[in-house]
């Protein structure tokens, strides 16, 4: 039995940081109905490479978090659709999430404080830009728009570069990874107390928390994070150009430290380890090790340095990176071999983790919007002429 196995969520969030909350639930078990409105569904369902997936509403984006979820399609603008999620709420679900502006659904008369009348238990997630209130609350943003307010921009890039946004949405998949653990706590907290729970995240307090030790060092010390591009703190935890390529090395500890200089043949440097040296002679070893790394290849150094211990780690691209055989080994990735609507099989990754027995899986392909709309509805109590009737008033697709 999977840890959520049982528990029924109504995902009504589109883009990416709600999305992927609810699918790392869905991937240990939970029941997950995705929620869209029919006018205008999840945009993820239009992102990706592939232009002509996106115009049929299955882009790779969508897919991505997509599996172990089915999809109703309401127009929560129309009495009737708003009155579908009522029902579902009082008589299905464990958890709604959303992630749209703040009061939106509370305008709809769908907020917190309506539904958990109708589900005393209710665990109810917001995931907004700024939270529900504050000088900030009622604006809007993305992942790059955080990482330009937070500080993450600026902090990332080189003197000469000025700030630059990471590669990867990493704040949507923070804030996505923070939704669900928040929900889990929310959900354990609610099976002791037997009362329901309200969670408002913040994209922006995520950036905040994945920046905490330069926060800590700034108010403490008033010292600000640099745009220092490929040099850390460490010489000896820097990027290097090899014969053939970039090596970026990590060899952060003492023990490390002493390990590195040994192997590329500087006894004397080994043994110069405090955090004076270290600091103070910065510039020295790192010109002594870029001479270094140019005696051997990329491939080379990582093999030499990792086989005496020292983390150290060739730059490649995600093709290459997904041509390791430790991703097959882990199980990171789930290859769909059937996605209606795609035509072709679709691999997705599942989960950051392993568990021993029954943990991360996928069952169930990414679904067309609205395909389960009808089966999700006849399970809920409505007759086929209500669903017609639905259907007629724009309510339903």
């Amino acid at each position: 039995m999977r840890p959520f196995e049982g528990v029924k969520i109504l995902d009504c969030t589109h883009v990416l940081a709600g999305p992927f909350a609810a699918y790392q639930l869905a991937v240990l078990g939970a029941d997950v109905i995705k929620v869209e409105d029919p006018n205008e569904p999840d945009q993820s369902r239009e992102s990706g490479a592939d232009m002509a997936l996106n115009k049929t509403r299955m882009g790779t984006g969508f897919l991505t978090q997509g599996s172990n979820k089915r999809s109703i399609a309401l127009n929560l603008k129309t009495e009737g659709g708003r009155e579908a999620m009522k029902r579902l709420v009082r008589d299905w679900a464990d958890v709604l999430v959303e992630n749209y502006r703040p009061g939106a659904f509370k305008a709809l008369g769908l907020g917190y404080d309506e539904m958990s009348k109708l589900k005393p238990a209710l665990v109810y997630a917001s995931m907004t830009a700024f939270g529900q209130d504050g000088p900030r609350g009622k604006q809007t943003a993305y992942d790059m728009a955080i990482q330009a307010t937070s500080g993450f921009t600026a902090s990332t890039g080189t003197a000469e570069s000025g700030p630059i946004k990471t590669g990867a949405p990493v704040i949507d998949y923070a804030t996505g990874t923070t939704g669900a653990f928040a929900i889990a706590s929310a959900l354990y907290q609610t099976l002791r107390t037997g009362k329901g729970q309200y969670i408002d995240m913040a994209m922006m307090d995520v950036a905040l928390m994945m920046q905490a030790t330069h926060i800590t060092d700034h108010l403490h010390s008033g010292h600000n994070p640099k745009r220092a591009g490929n040099k850390m703190r460490f010489a000896e935890t820097s990027m290097f150009e090899s014969k053939d390529g970039l090596i970026q090395l990590a060899a952060s500890n003492p023990r490390q430290h002493r390990r590195f200089y040994k192997a590329i043949d500087e006894p004397a440097e080994a043994e110069r380890v405090t955090l004076d040296e270290r600091y103070g002679r910065y510039d020295e070893k790192f010109s002594m090790i870029s001479k270094k790394m140019k005696e051997k290849t990329a491939d080379e150094w990582e093999n030499f340095l990792e086989e005496r211990h020292i983390p150290a780690m060739r730059v490649r691209e995600i093709k290459e990176t997904l041509a390791d055989p430790q991703l097959k080994h882990r199980g990171l990735l789930h290859r769909h071999d059937n996605v209606p609507g795609v035509g072709k099989p679709v691999t997705v990754p599942v989960a950051a983790f392993k568990f021993a027995h029954d943990g991360p899986s996928l069952e169930r392909a990414p679904a067309r919007m609205g395909e389960h709309t009808e089966s999700v509805l006849k399970s809920a109590g409505y007759s086929a002429d209500q669903i017609a009737a639905l259907r007629r008033e724009g309510a339903i697709a």
